[in-house]
């Protein structure tokens, strides 16, 4: 099974800082190790939550869900289907750098309609999961946002939270 590339946005107001690493591990992840799912990345929907990966990877295929009522490291608030400049995704990947500027626009813009609060005046922060080169060449052409926190594990879902 393919894997996806695990490049994310950690942002603080308008300061942001790109990070190489699983889903910005240098934001604040937290392991648990117990009742958790193994759901592929292909089959995250809208408001799941998972906990912080032990492992860093460059490439993910598999997170660990919890329920949103445990603590948890991020919750997932939107997939977004990548659209490129000229208006289509392509057949031809379009590299880390397009769908990275992509990913940080549509997450930005998805945050407010899922966490009731704009992201600029949110005290949480957002984070992607990239198609990778590979995921692409089998049609994965979609962004996947977290919402996630720096230091403290999320306590209930952040859906509406105006947090």
């Amino acid at each position: 099974m393919p894997d996806r590339s695990l490049l994310g946005r950690c942002a603080a107001g308008a300061t942001a800082a790109l990070l190489a690493v699983p889903l910005v591990s240098g934001c604040g992840y937290f392991g648990r190790g117990d009742d958790t799912l193994g759901v592929s990345v292909f089959d995250v929907g809208v408001g799941q939550c998972f906990e912080a990966q032990g492992e860093v990877k460059a490439q993910l295929s598999e997170l660990s869900e919890v329920d949103c009522d445990e603590d948890h490291a991020q919750e997932s608030y939107a997939v977004i289907p990548y659209v490129s400049d000229g208006g289509d995704a392509g057949d031809t990947y379009p590299g880390d750098d397009a769908l990275a500027k992509f990913a940080n626009g549509a997450c930005a813009g998805a945050y407010g309609k899922y966490v009731g609060v704009d992201y600029l005046d949110s005290s949480l922060f957002y984070t992607y999961l990239l198609p990778s080169a590979r995921s692409w060449e089998d049609d994965d052409r979609s962004v996947i946002c977290f919402v996630t926190s720096a230091g403290e594990p999320l306590q209930g879902s952040v859906k509406g939270s105006k947090r």
